[in-house]
């Protein structure tokens, strides 16, 4: 994937130096320049809803979630372990508030308390992967922010789109999970 990347960049450049080579300094300065701002903004996002993702931890709210998401999290990962329930349910809940980068950390505790040490990947770990790429998301916070810094009128104009796109996925995900797993598993016996 690297070397894809860097052919793009690589072509992308040489096209520039042949079709106009007074803008490539300027094209490239302007667009350094606007990464930056964007990581900017984005590492303040990224900070406040950490922290409250701290907060609720700390607080014992994890736990209350985690209870709440308990028959969820049991139906479709069909564990009995608290600790990964806890990540598990803090996971979906910042995936389902829009802050999938937010939630990466939950998603990687879990992933470590689902993994046997086998070397292959369990139900439970797949379902989570799934489940982490297709969330539901009630409220897309990081794009509402990217359309906001971006000068839209109507940032979250996108949230209905965004809710409907994300149930049909998650569905879908879940099902071919499931699907994979029963085909898989009738392949062993």
């Amino acid at each position: 994937m690297n070397r894809i990347w860097f052919i793009m960049i690589v072509g992308s450049l040489c096209f520039l130096i042949w079709t106009d080579p007074a803008i490539v300094l300027n094209s490239m300065v302007d667009a350094a320049g606007e990464a930056f701002k964007l990581s900017l903004e984005l590492c303040a996002v990224y900070a406040v809803w950490l922290g409250i993702l701290e907060i609720v931890d700390a607080s014992g709210l994890s736990d209350k979630l985690a209870k709440l998401l308990r028959p969820i999290i049991k139906k479709l990962f069909k564990i009995d372990d608290k600790e990964p329930e806890k990540m598990i349910a803090l996971n979906m809940s910042a995936n389902m508030l829009g802050l999938g980068n937010a939630a990466t950390p939950m998603g990687i505790k879990a992933m470590k308390r689902l993994d046997d040490g086998s070397g292959v990947a369990t139900p439970a770990m797949i379902m989570l992967i799934v489940i982490n790429s297709t969330s539901i998301q009630l409220l897309p916070t990081t794009v509402i922010g990217l359309r906001a810094s971006a000068g839209s009128l109507t940032p979250s104009d996108i949230i209905l789109p965004t809710l409907l796109a994300t149930i049909c996925t998650f569905t879908l995900g879940i099902c071919l999970v499931k699907l994979c797993h029963k085909i898989f598993r009738r392949k062993k016996k």
